[in-house]
């Protein structure tokens, strides 16, 4: 009988990719402790999408047909004039790249819930903490948490998003890796005032977009404003004040839903403000510590696939960790396995910014044409790069 006992992982994220990356993990063996800086289970949010490859990794995990069963099934997205005229209306996938019938489209905080439950009763959970210090050395890693306990992990995983706190303290400041796409922008909930249902309406003028997105039925929709800004407005990060009169600012005058926008982003009281932006890496591990989805390689809404980049890296990591022994090892065929796949998806971010926020008026007018097309075609590239990667087979998977 083998007696040794179980390699401990600790996993800082409990939002898409740590979660994931919890349930391989503990499906390989390990002893997994999962922290959460929020004190519960994340709700709400916008629907995310799950393409290509990350399809067939969710149903390894044997939760495809409950992501099925809360797939939203959006029918259209609508592009407008700066008056709010009509120009095109397109089927998604003609936008994304994406697979009808294949790939998915569900609200973030119904997906965060599901692959919850697929971990609740197998993996230690901690809310309401996070990582103080880390210490990583031969024998492991030291970690003080927050909250005033100490012990050691023989790993410690990094899913804690775009701005990740474990990045920062394994591998310094996030300014060496933080590449500004050059917007920033705003997302919130308001009344539904269009009685849009399973549809988006998009609105531009040159560096400024605005988005309402109803993705069922109901009287509140999901509203975005984007804009041009030569460099992030780190003021504004500090101060939600600040963020709501930057936005109201960069948006004052102009017509369509832009005035009753601006009105719900002064009242809102779940706005979320960031820049848009990607993560690059040399490398994304450093000893005993290893880092996954946006922690690691945020491709930027833009791209459209953050989530399914998490699903993926999430099964190759806990897999590649799985293979043998010497974690350094595995973190090498980590990032030589999925390297190129995220810099394919991570590259799609350019398109998806042409596509949906032009920055100049001839940008704009290219944009609108092209819409105008009575057969738009597929996104190739985007189709081929969300399905660049094959999964590979692991002795659990």
């Amino acid at each position: 009988m083998n007696t040794a006992p179980k390699r401990t992982i600790l996993v800082s994220g409990a939002s898409i990719a740590g979660p994931a990356l919890a349930y391989w993990l503990h499906r390989y063996g390990f002893a997994v402790t999962v922290v959460e800086k929020a004190a519960a289970l994340r709700g709400g949010g916008y629907p995310i999408d799950i393409r290509g490859t990350a399809v067939e990794a969710v149903r390894r995990m044997g939760v495809l047909p409950r992501l099925r069963d809360a797939h939203v099934g959006v029918r259209r997205i609508s592009f407008v004039d700066a008056e709010g005229r009509p120009i095109a209306d397109l089927r998604p996938e003609a936008l994304s790249g994406g697979e009808e019938g294949h790939d998915l489209e569900i609200p973030r905080g119904e997906l965060a819930e599901i692959l919850y439950g697929a971990i609740r009763d197998d993996v230690e959970l901690l809310f309401n903490d996070s990582i103080a210090t880390l210490h990583d050395h031969d024998g492991g890693v030291d970690v003080t948490f927050r909250g005033g306990a100490r012990r050691t992990f023989d790993l410690v995983i990094g899913a804690d998003g775009i701005h990740s706190h474990t990045r920062g303290l394994a591998f310094g400041p996030e300014e060496p890796y933080h590449r500004y796409l050059g917007h920033s922008f705003a997302g919130f909930t308001m009344p539904n005032h269009l009685g849009l249902a399973h549809e988006g309406r998009t609105w531009n003028v040159p560096g400024r977009t605005a988005v309402l997105y109803a993705p069922r039925d109901g009287d509140r929709v999901h509203a975005f404003l984007s804009f041009l800004h030569p460099d992030p407005p780190l003021d504004a990060f500090r101060d939600p004040a600040a963020q709501r009169d930057l936005v109201a600012g960069t948006f004052a005058g102009y017509a369509w839903e832009i005035p009753r926008m601006v009105a719900a982003l002064r009242d809102s009281d779940d706005l979320f403000f960031d820049v848009v932006s990607q993560i690059h890496m040399p490398r994304w591990s450093t000893g005993r510590v290893a880092l996954v989805g946006d922690a690691a390689y945020a491709p930027s809404f833009f791209s459209g696939q953050g989530s399914s980049l998490a699903l993926v890296g999430a099964y190759v990591l806990a897999g590649e960790l799985a293979a043998g022994p010497d974690h350094a090892d595995a973190y090498e065929r980590y990032e030589r396995t999925l390297r190129s796949f995220v810099e394919m998806n991570q590259a799609l971010a350019t398109e998806g910014s042409a596509s949906l926020s032009p920055r100049t008026p001839e940008d704009l007018a290219r944009r609108n044409e092209a819409l105008r097309d009575p057969s738009p075609v597929l996104n190739s590239t985007g189709r081929h790069a969300h399905s660049a990667l094959a999964l590979p087979g692991y002795d659990a998977a």
